[in-house]
């Protein structure tokens, strides 16, 4: 029998963003783990050479994504950068990053947190590991919590940068 967690009587459980401070990080528990590096336009390319200088980055890619609106259309400046570090020189994480999974099949990235807030949102309020999130419904998104909600980020693959 499947044991059903039911999170609402928890006060604090939903209370950390996804931009939460990497203070508290054991970053030896960090090995291949996927970047997500929120930037405008006119930071992006200063980002990618921060990127290339002070880490090595696995498989020399970085991926610049577009975040669009909800209409489909590009924002004019809104970018993410994602990307895995080797956890060997990491030391300190860049501003307005946060740690991803992806789904590769609907190219989805998520948070545990969002993915957690998706489950409640569709399953009645109750987290359970085993409800089945439908892909490709969050095909090319990005799902995360701020304010404990559930944000979707639509985008669009802008590049992607060789190194």
């Amino acid at each position: 029998m499947d044991t059903i967690t039911n999170f609402d009587e928890v006060g604090n459980t939903y209370k950390v963003d996804d931009f939460n401070e990497f203070s508290t990080l054991n970053f030896n528990d960090l090995n291949n783990k996927l970047f997500c590096t929120f930037t405008k336009l006119d930071e992006l390319d200063d980002l990618i050479n921060s990127l290339k200088s002070q880490y090595s980055i696995l498989y020399d890619k970085i991926f610049v994504l577009k975040i669009r609106d909800n209409t489909d259309e590009a924002l004019e400046d809104e970018f993410v950068c994602t990307y895995n570090i080797d956890q060997v020189n990491l030391d300190n994480i860049p501003p307005n990053t946060i740690l991803v999974h992806r789904k590769k099949e609907s190219n989805t990235l998520y948070t545990i947190n969002a993915l957690n807030e998706l489950i409640k949102k569709q399953n009645n309020g109750i987290v359970d590991t085993k409800f089945p999130i439908v892909w490709q419904h969050y095909r090319n998104t990005i799902l995360l919590t701020q304010h404990d909600e559930l944000k979707q980020l639509r985008t669009k693959l802008h590049r992607i940068i060789e190194l």
